[in-house]
């Protein structure tokens, strides 16, 4: 397996702090898993979706039938903002919780840890940014059970919340193992009734964490082996979720792509395209997976050349044969099935999005100052990714 000399050279960690519990019909053992966790009484964190479409009823069974009590918080919303953290830790505190419930995409388990944090710490998620001069975590959350109903962000095992800070319009990040989640539960049943162009997004972010986290300069190989199963399962997989969310099948191996590019994305970094979109998800209130979707191909067409036997490798995991090819040849045939299957999938464009072109000199120095820049495969500049924007609005 191909790895960098100098990566050889530096000491990796690898950690999984997190319990993985996996089937069809899992969430049947949700409330005998609260026991065991020593929760009495949990806080139950989802948004709206979740209450429409019924899926909180199946875990709220769970509960009843293990004799606990709970309560919910249904204020989540998308790119949750402190507002909303806070919202979650007065209910915790004023419902005299016990421990904590994700119930959703990225947003409500982000949420939930970030309101974990509050909880453990008692000053605002704020505080704990992950930036120079701010406070690093010292104690664990409150146990914290994560369970997706989308396939995609990893949020489940990461490391990591994603927070916006309104009066920045910036999107920050709080993190460690402290923050991760105590278990999580992946039925693959509850991601049925996702629909299609949630389906979409939210798989081109699990992909993307897995090539990312695959070629960024943190890569080892631990996580090298996670990412390639994700992205062997997206190429499988995504398309028949996309086409039929019925698939059982599709949506279960869905589901373990988002969980193993979870582990991946957990334990290192990602690269431009979580760079531009994390910071465009502050600005403009874009949904991130469809972001994300709109940027991968660009970004890979961009980065191939820092690591073009990697992504050799990458084209193999999705199935292209790549025999008679250099790794040039190779590279390039990943990047082509990308934006072959962002057709397939229907993604819309970044204009289509709400993003104005003429955001993008903004867009581009604020995704130059984002950390995850400096895990990129390729050297990049404000220029750089005002070269990448251009392309994603078809300017170049």
């Amino acid at each position: 397996m191909y790895m960098r000399f100098e990566r050889m050279q530096k000491v990796k960690s690898f950690e999984v702090p997190t319990v993985m519990k996996n089937g069809i019909g899992a969430i049947k053992i949700l409330g005998t898993e609260q026991k065991y966790l020593g929760v009495s009484k949990p806080l139950v964190v989802t948004d709206s979706g979740v209450i429409k479409a019924g899926l909180i009823d199946l875990v709220t069974a769970s509960l009843k039938e293990a004799g606990l009590d709970y309560a919910v918080y249904d204020r989540v919303v998308a790119n949750p903002h402190l507002d909303c953290v806070a919202g979650a830790t007065e209910m915790y505190q004023n419902k005299a919780c016990d421990g904590l419930i994700a119930v959703g995409g990225g947003s409500s388990m982000d949420t939930a840890k970030a309101a974990g944090v509050e909880i453990t710490h008692g000053e605002p998620v704020l505080a704990y940014e992950c930036a120079e001069g701010k406070k690093e975590l010292s104690a664990r959350i409150p146990p914290l059970t994560t369970i997706p109903t989308t396939a995609g962000t990893g949020s489940e095992v990461t490391q990591w919340a994603v927070i916006t800070d309104p009066a920045r319009e910036y999107k920050f990040n709080v993190g460690g193992p402290l923050i991760a989640a105590h278990l999580t539960i992946v039925d693959p049943e509850l991601h049925v009734s996702m629909p299609p162009l949630v389906t979409a997004g939210t798989g081109m972010d699990a992909l993307c964490h897995a090539i990312e986290c695959y070629t960024c300069h943190y890569a080892q190989p631990a996580t090298d082996a996670a990412a390639l199963l994700a992205i062997e399962y997206c190429a499988m997989y995504l398309r028949r979720a996309f086409a039929n969310g019925q698939d059982i099948e599709a949506r279960y191996g869905m589901a373990m792509a988002a969980l193993l590019a979870g582990l991946s994305y957990g334990n290192e970094s990602a690269g431009a395209v979580h760079a531009m979109t994390q910071t465009l998800g502050g600005i403009v209130p874009v949904a991130h997976g469809s972001a994300v979707a709109a940027t991968l191909a660009p970004v890979m067409e961009y980065n191939w050349l820092g690591e073009p036997e990697k992504f050799s490798r990458i084209a193999q995991a999705l199935g292209i044969n790549t025999h008679g090819m250099n790794h040039e040849e190779a590279a390039l045939s990943a990047v082509e099935f990308i934006y072959e299957l962002t057709v397939d999938l229907e993604i819309p464009s970044l204009q289509d999005q709400g993003v104005a072109p003429d955001l993008i000199p903004r867009l581009s120095m604020e995704a130059f100052r984002d950390p995850q820049t400096v895990g990129n495969p390729r050297d990049i500049d404000a220029k750089g990714y005002e070269k990448i924007y251009r392309r994603c609005f078809g300017f170049e």
